[in-house]
């Protein structure tokens, strides 16, 4: 389907207008095909020199434009339209124009009948004037390298003309005449290709021979009318566009060629057929879909290419000739040219209208096509189409074209899709391009997506257009709030990477609060508590909190608005760190962390008026485990042990005062304080006696011997009047009433072992008396007492007080267990002996070997009470005790008048007897003995007693 194109600055008329309108309607219930190329309107000064004069002529090389017009003038342009050079060749119209490859030589020829080759750096210029007009020229293949400075034209003298420098001066050579005009010529390489009424010729340089002939359609319609175009795709592939027919020739090596045969044969690989007449025609890359392999074989690289064609449609002038009808004898205007993609199987793949000034009374030769060779294989084409009055740029459309055209068209999520499967490259550009900015087009999908109301898809592209830009973001909550549609947005909108500001997340709340109170929670828990204002929300919360009714005495669900507002505001003065007044909250909900709560924020004066709350509500949750069958119910409340563990905070008084309406919760407290400590619970000590027999009766006697607070006599009354004999008779015990408690042991209980206990816990012998005589007359209790008699009670004492011919049941065994025991008793004494008797002679031979054992020390060993050396001088006397300390004689007190004890002379002169020696050394140690009464000095400053 073709698609209309409007280019910058033409000139319009209303019925054109109204075509195009018509056009548009038509096309409406159509889908539109995205175009496959792009049209800019040459700028800078071309346009105001083509107001005053009309081209004629293009030739394009190494980005250079050169563009003749009818006025014989050339001017030289870059593709941005500045302008390089102007020079006037001619004095009428330029026919053709050529540069050669490294655009410094251009070549023009002109219907005056010259041949102008100029050169655009230096002074260098030929004209050849050949006498009749001259139609197309040529240059030789790297014209600026050759000293040749060759170039074949032709015209309306019918004559090709080759024309080549030599010494003498240019020689010509003519190459083919007698067959009409010459329309058109190109040379590639060794191969010169024209075209004249009868076709096309080729000739080739090398063996300076003609090599085809390719003839004209025989219904073609007259040559100067409508022109042939001839352009080389590559050294063997030629283009021929003529009125309405296109082929395609290839040359090609021949297989064998004798002496008189041309070296090449021309094969028309393609010949088609259009409904237009063709003003020019270039090679397009085909699309990457048009390059599917067929028939599993891959395309040649020259098939890899379709056509590019400036196509022109005649107006219909014939059969209105005879008419009376000045109006329908009027010239006919033309159509708009069309650039046309054409397959190499004739089928037209795309079409382009343009609209050139005034396109109404050009023909089909004032349209020229030209390509700008690109730098690289893989570089940006582009194509060149002028009119006598326009420049027009023409290229392929890239991605961002193709970006561009789908938001034109409303296809955004495509759009998007493309633009995040740009490379870097495409991305990078000194000058930004809006056409693919995704933020844009993103804003403009979104804005499209509400206006359909498709807001949940609004809401889901919101991340992607707003990124981290906080503002952005603000501007679309406040879009969909405006629209109602803030709960859509909701899930998306960030609360970090950007964090935005308070009010767009108090506005969120406040949404929430007023419609879905569940979400509400959730975004409390979810959201960090920074982002917001929390006061200003607490108080938002409890405002209408107190306009709902609670649902605490009623059977409405848990999750009633009440309790829900009422864990928002827990959660609110959690997080604000009011734990204080989250606490009532937390205990309102029952939330099992209370605990947790109170000792981590230290929250103990806080409830030390909701105690028995407290303890309700902890009774509550171990119930609840209790059924759940969940194992860690704890045996011992948690609200006790925490009022236990914090008396400082939580006064006992008030906490008892507190807890009397629950006695159960009350005797599990004092219970639990008198664990800890029997000085807390001191006051309450009669009360607690009352609380353990009511509650925990088997407890009593234990509490009864643990503390010793509590009133003796009140408590025996409540033991009494619970019939409590065993705590009555420890009560009696404890008051000194022994006869009393042994009667109530003997009488109530009959327990003749527990009768024994209490008198060996008494230690009354009258107690022991009472128990004998009430035992005389009762034999269960004589036996009883023979069988555990001890150290307390004499067994002939208590066998002595049996009456004879008291009949005892057991009395023989009682009597052998005594006897037994007795012997038993004695042996172990005896063995007891021996073992003590043993140990003492070994411990104190270790002990006497351990001090009559010899042992070494130095000369400069210090005594141990002056800290001198002992040897000071051979007449200081060293006393050394058995704990082996030495010290000098005179650092003992009193010891200064000790005589000095002087040893044998060791010479030959005088001898003594040993036992004289012996005797000495006795009688000295008496002597010291005497005045060392203390023992070791050392050892007695050190505390370990006189040892001597």
């Amino acid at each position: 389907m073709g698609q209309h194109h409007d280019d910058d600055g033409g000139e319009e008329e209303e019925d054109e207008e109204d075509e195009e309108e018509d056009d548009a309607d038509a096309d409406e219930d159509e889908e539109e095909e995205e175009p496959s190329l792009k049209y800019e309107r040459m700028g800078g000064p071309v346009n105001d020199l083509l107001k005053k004069d009309s081209a004629s002529a293009l030739a394009v090389s190494n980005k250079c434009l050169a563009l003749g017009t009818h006025g014989g003038i050339v001017h030289v342009f870059n593709l941005t339209g500045e302008r390089i050079k102007s020079f006037k060749p001619h004095q009428a119209s330029v026919s053709d124009i050529e540069m050669d490859s490294t655009a410094d030589f251009v070549a023009t020829a002109s219907i005056d009948g010259q041949v102008v080759v100029h050169s655009l750096s230096t002074t260098e210029s030929y004209v050849f004037d050949m006498k009749r007009p001259i139609r197309s020229v040529a240059l030789e293949p790297h014209f600026a390298k050759r000293t040749s400075r060759a170039f074949v034209c032709g015209g309306m003298a019918g004559t090709l003309v080759l024309r080549e420098k030599g010494w003498l001066g240019h020689k010509e050579t003519i190459l083919h005449s007698a067959e009409g005009p010459i329309w058109h010529v190109r040379w590639r390489e060794h191969f010169i290709a024209w075209a004249n009424d009868f076709g096309v010729k080729i000739y080739d340089t090398q063996s300076q021979s003609r090599i085809t002939f390719i003839d004209r359609p025989p219904d073609s319609p007259r040559a100067d009318l409508f022109k042939c175009t001839l352009y080389w795709q590559d050294d063997t592939t030629l283009l021929i566009a003529w009125a309405n027919h296109i082929k395609v020739a290839r040359i090609r090596s021949r297989p064998s060629s004798g002496p008189k045969v041309p070296p090449w044969i021309v094969e028309v690989t393609a010949a088609f057929q259009l409904d237009c007449m063709i003003s020019g025609v270039l090679p397009h890359p085909m699309s990457p879909q048009q390059l599917a392999p067929e028939n599993g074989t891959t395309p040649s690289a020259i098939a890899l290419t379709s056509f590019l064609i400036l196509a022109y449609e005649p107006p219909d002038t014939y059969g209105d000739e005879m008419t009376d009808d000045r109006a329908r004898q009027a010239r006919k205007t033309a159509e708009r040219p069309e650039l046309r993609i054409i397959s190499r199987s004739g089928e037209e793949l795309t079409a382009d209208a343009l609209s050139v000034t005034n396109y109404q009374t050009w023909g089909c030769n004032d349209y020229l096509l030209a390509e700008v060779n690109p730098v690289s294989a893989d570089g940006e084409r582009c194509y060149i189409v002028v009119s006598p009055k326009d420049i027009v740029l023409v290229r392929p459309r890239d991605r961002k074209d193709h970006i561009a055209w789908l938001v034109e068209h409303k296809r955004y999520e495509e759009a998007l899709g493309e633009v995040e499967n740009l490379g870097e490259d495409e991305h990078a550009s000194e000058m930004p391009d809006s056409r693919i900015d995704p933020v844009q087009i993103g804003a403009r999908y979104i804005n499209h997506l509400i206006g359909e109301g498709d807001f949940v898809k609004a809401a889901r592209l919101c991340p992607k257009v707003c990124g981290q830009n906080a503002q952005r973001w603000e501007e679309w909550i406040f879009v969909f709030a405006q629209k109602c549609q803030l709960q859509t947005i909701i899930p998306f909108i960030p609360t970090a990477a950007p964090q935005l500001g308070h009010l767009v997340y108090e506005m969120i709340l406040g949404h929430f609060l007023s419609h879905d109170k569940l979400a509400l929670l959730r975004m409390i828990m979810e959201w960090p508590s920074s982002i917001y204002d929390i006061s200003a929300v607490i108080v938002a919360i409890q405002s209408e909190l107190d306009r709902t009714p609670s649902s605490s005495s009623s059977s409405e669900p848990m999750r009633s608005d009440a309790v829900l507002l009422m864990e928002c505001l827990a959660d609110l003065y959690t997080a604000n760190r009011q734990y204080g007044k989250a606490l009532p909250f937390f205990l309102r909900l029952r939330r099992p962390n209370v605990f947790d709560l109170i000792r981590e924020h230290n929250l103990f004066t806080d409830v030390q008026d909701q105690a028995l709350l407290l303890v309700e509500f902890d009774q509550e949750l171990n119930e609840k485990r209790k059924q759940e069958g969940n194992e860690s119910a704890l045996s011992q409340s948690e609200a006790i042990m925490l009022l236990v563990d914090h008396t400082h905070s939580i006064p006992v008084g008030r906490v008892v005062q507190q807890l009397r309406p629950q006695s159960v919760y009350l005797f599990h407290y004092l219970d639990a304080l008198f664990k800890k400590d029997q000085q807390l619970a001191s006051d309450f000590a009669d009360l607690q006696v009352t609380l353990f027999a009511e509650h925990a009766t088997s407890r009593l006697i234990e509490y009864l011997r643990a503390s010793s607070y509590y009133n003796l006599e009140g408590a025996y009354n409540i033991c009494r009047s619970r019939d409590l004999v065993p705590e009555m008779v420890f009560l009696l015990g404890r008051m000194g009433n022994n006869k009393k408690a042994l009667t109530l042991i003997i009488e109530r209980i009959g327990d003749v072992q527990q009768a024994i206990e209490f008198a060996k816990e008494q230690s009354d012998d009258d107690l022991w008396e009472d128990l004998l005589k009430y035992a005389e007359t009762r034999p269960t209790f004589i036996r009883g007492l023979l069988e555990n008699v001890g150290a307390e009670i004499d067994p002939i004492r208590l066998i002595r007080r049996i009456k004879n011919g008291l009949e005892i049941p057991g009395l023989k065994e009682a009597l052998i267990k005594i006897l037994h025991d007795f012997q038993l008793q004695i042996s172990l004494l005896e063995g007891c002996q021996a073992i003590l008797n043993c140990d003492s002679a070994a411990l104190a031979s270790v002990r006497q070997k351990g001090q009559n054992a010899g042992f070494f020390f130095g000369a400069t060993a210090p005594c141990l009470l002056c800290a001198e050396p002992l040897q000071r001088s051979p007449q200081d006397l060293l006393l050394l005790f058995l704990c082996r300390h030495v010290v000098h004689a005179n650092c003992i007190d009193g010891v200064d008048d000790l005589p000095r004890y002087m040893e044998s002379s060791v010479d030959g002169s005088t001898r003594t007897r040993p036992a004289h020696e012996v005797s000495a050394k006795i009688a000295f140690a008496s002597v010291v003995r005497a005045k060392v009464r203390e023992g070791c000095p050392v050892c007695h400053r050190r505390g370990e007693g006189p040892l001597t």
